[in-house]
């Protein structure tokens, strides 16, 4: 196990990371503005799910092998891409009104933890920053080498949700205020769609590990 002052050290250092708006901030904050509050913290639980598989892959060593192959990122990169696309067109074409949106909340909230816990793992992001970060702060000396990088993880998963859920909240209580203005009403699925679309695309551009 980390030293506890290394622990403290290394949720310093990630807070600053996660409180930055980046990839899993925007998409937390386009759902939150699109669907609502309750949608926005179940993506951002959906989201750090996905780290968890993150953080598991590289306790194993999974990550490293998925970096050190340019095939095998290449494909996570590219479904990754693929998917939030998917979502964005999906979004942008999606008529639904707010009582069909009522309606079909608790099937919407299943399928919104799903498409979060998704979009997570498929973003080769998340490993490379595992793969690159971490190793900082891991101290062979104590031996658990395994053990050091899920205890380094839980922190990034315990900081991420806590983020996540500030902007969340944010977001949805903006939405909230603008719920009552039509060109908002028609205007809020072209912002998230337009969002998955743009995470979409950055992600595509995202460099492999290897020239």
């Amino acid at each position: 196990m980390p030293t506890w002052s290394t622990l403290i050290l290394f949720a310093a250092a990630v807070s600053l990371l996660v409180f930055t708006p980046g990839p899993n901030v925007l998409y937390i904050i386009a759902r939150s503005v699109n669907q609502g509050r309750t949608a926005g913290v179940v993506s951002c639980l959906g989201v750090e799910v996905g780290t968890l598989v993150h953080v598991s892959a590289a306790s194993l060593g999974i990550s490293a092998l998925l970096l050190s192959s340019a095939l095998a990122f290449n494909i996570v990169k590219y479904a990754g891409a693929l998917y939030l696309i998917f979502l964005g067109v999906k979004t942008l074409l999606t008529r639904e009104t707010i009582a069909e949106t009522e309606t079909n909340e608790e099937r919407s909230l299943r399928r919104t933890f799903s498409q979060a816990v998704l979009v997570n793992v498929l973003n080769p992001k998340t490993a490379m920053f595992f793969f690159a970060f971490l190793p900082q702060f891991i101290d062979v000396k104590r031996g658990a080498v395994a053990m050091q990088i899920f205890s380094f993880g839980l922190v990034v998963v315990v900081l991420g949700f806590t983020a996540g859920s500030i902007y969340s909240l944010l977001a949805s209580s903006a939405g909230n205020l603008l719920r009552g203005n039509r060109k908002f009403l028609r205007g809020q699925r072209y912002f998230a769609g337009s969002v998955y679309i743009g995470l979409g695309l950055t992600t595509a551009l995202t460099g492999t590990s290897k020239n």
